[in-house]
């Protein structure tokens, strides 16, 4: 069974930082690509950040210049830096991966649980 528990999420204020973490467990074959998501209250989920396999990241534009996305050399761990962050930032954040399993060996879409975010003024 493929996890992902998200952590690093809290409250800060405008312009501080925070650096979120998700961590991939299971068994695996491949992971494609993997991102950040965020959903504020009352709102549709929306893509953050996204980086594939060969590292190739995409931001959102709200996000360019002040996010970076990355992962450590196992690519099981994603990381998201969140510099100069503003109170529409505020959201519940969310990992997913796209991950090959030994189960069917086909690409499925995995998510985590969600990790709070909260920048006040």
């Amino acid at each position: 069974q493929v996890q992902l528990v998200e952590s690093g999420g809290g409250a800060v204020q405008a312009g501080g930082s925070l650096r979120l973490s998700c961590v991939v467990s299971g068994s695996i074959v491949k992971i494609n690509s993997m991102g950040w998501y965020r959903q504020a209250p009352g709102m549709q989920r929306d893509w953050v950040a996204i980086i594939s396999d060969d590292d190739t990241a995409n931001y959102a534009d709200s996000v360019k210049g002040r996010f970076t996305i990355s992962r450590d050399n196992s690519g099981r761990t994603l990381y998201l830096q969140m510099n100069s962050l503003k109170p529409e930032d505020t959201a519940v954040y969310y990992c997913n991966a796209d991950v090959v399993t030994p189960m069917t060996f086909t690409a499925m879409d995995f998510w985590g649980k969600g990790t709070q975010v909260t920048v006040s003024s």
